[in-house]
């Protein structure tokens, strides 16, 4: 006898529903997991690992490795050798690419810290992929400049400080300023920043230099430099 046909008609018309049932939860569940991929820029002489607490928090909330991308950039013995020019880009260019082309959602999220803030705009602006960048937060950055440089074109002579790096009103800074960069920008910042308000000044024109323009929102927190790296990753999380 064929035992299909002793299952009463109730019983195979309720596995039928229990199975398409199931087949939307899974479609669902699918969904509900892809996100954008994310993408960690460390500061100048920095590495990695500086990201431990971010990146541990965004495991935590489900994230998988292969959606972290963490380039790792420029000399880390001669801070003052490092600049928005040449090989420090490469690292970070690569890692954008390379975040865009995986992610599930065919966006990312990008954090920078420091003088990553500014490299990960660049290369932003320079790809074309604005439109791929779905949040972007900058931690302690120095989007305005830093007094510590000088003044362009009476800055501080070395790299970080010259033509394509930090000084107030350097081409580089001019040339970024006011682009835009992805559909939410946050700053996160502190007044008491041992490198951006190291001169004790940490506004320029008035605007603390952390601040990005356009940006829909800023954090301020206590924390010096490094600290807000390190201590606002439930925030860094939140924000993407």
């Amino acid at each position: 006898m064929n035992k299909k046909s002793d299952l009463p008609w109730c019983t195979t018309a309720t596995i039928r529903l229990l199975l398409a049932s199931l087949c939307v939860l899974f479609a669902g569940a699918a969904g509900a997991a892809c996100r954008d991929s994310v993408v960690l820029v460390h500061g100048n002489t920095g590495e990695p690992a500086d990201w431990i607490n971010t990146y541990n928090e965004l495991r935590n909330r489900g994230y998988s490795a292969s959606e972290l991308y963490l380039p790792d950039w420029g000399s880390k013995s001669c801070p003052t050798c490092n600049n928005h020019d040449g090989s420090e880009e490469t690292p970070v260019r690569n890692a954008i690419k390379t975040a865009i082309a995986s992610s599930c959602t065919g966006k990312i999220d990008v954090i920078g810290h420091s003088m990553g803030v500014t490299l990960a705009a660049q290369q932003i602006i320079k790809l074309g992929e604005q439109s791929r960048v779905d949040a972007f937060v900058g931690i302690a950055g120095a989007y305005r400049g830093l007094w510590s440089c000088g003044t362009y074109p009476y800055n501080v002579w070395n790299s970080t400080c010259g033509y394509n790096g930090l000084s107030v009103s350097s081409p580089f800074l001019d040339w970024l300023y006011g682009k835009p960069i992805a559909g939410r920008v946050y700053s996160i910042k502190s007044w008491s920043d041992q490198i951006v308000c190291v001169t004790g000044v940490c506004t320029v024109g008035g605007v603390h230099s952390s601040r990005i323009a356009g940006e829909q929102a800023t954090y301020s927190f206590s924390y010096g430099h490094f600290g807000l790296q390190e201590y606002t990753y439930d925030l860094q999380a939140d924000l993407l």
